[in-house]
């Protein structure tokens, strides 16, 4: 019989004829069965060969792949096809688009990530919230409102999946967090 080498410890593993092969390792207690490993070239290569060498013979049980789906999501449903601009690629010069995204970008002070898709997002605005329609929670703990009307939210839209998202203005945030101290005090 062939002796057997841990890929983890590199320690020999001599196995007894009439049990077989161990499924972990007697010095490490890794897995010996399920090792993978992870080829990466480290020479320009066309891509078809690249993503074959990447390729594992390694299956996750049912288990495995429920649990995993459970974590992730559907495995059906990936970051590219949350993009919904992608849509417009046929009839628009997408390139120009991605190119002027990154320029405003460039430009912006702040540059939150979409929720949704994981796209940086564009500043579009800011948006006033008077007192019509907002009806603010009163604290205990402070004995005031979190945030007094009027306020100002900075709009942000995601150019990936056009997403909006809302935050506080900083001239609000710095009021919101200075109430909360002299209410403390």
């Amino acid at each position: 019989m062939e002796p057997t080498v841990c890929p983890w410890c590199q320690s020999e593993i001599v196995w007894d004829e009439e049990i077989g092969p161990e499924d972990t390792c007697p010095h490490c207690a890794n897995e010996l069965k399920g090792y993978r490993t992870l080829n990466i070239a480290l020479q320009d290569e066309d891509e078809e060969d690249v993503g074959e060498e990447y390729e594992e013979a390694y299956e996750s049980s049912d288990e495995e792949a429920r649990d995993l789906q459970r974590i992730w999501g559907s495995d059906h449903e990936s970051l590219s096809s949350l993009r919904t601009v992608d849509k417009y690629g046929e009839d628009h010069d997408l390139f120009a688009f991605e190119e002027t995204v990154e320029g405003i970008l460039d430009q912006q002070e702040e540059v939150p990530e979409c929720l949704h898709c994981r796209e940086y997002m564009l500043h579009a605005g800011t948006q006033r919230v008077s007192g019509e329609g907002f009806q603010p929670v009163h604290a205990p703990l402070i004995q005031a409102p979190i945030l007094q009307p009027p306020y100002d939210l900075n709009v942000y839209v995601c150019p990936g999946c056009f997403h909006v998202q809302y935050n506080l203005a900083e001239n609000d945030r710095l009021r919101m967090i200075k109430s909360f101290i002299h209410k403390k005090e």
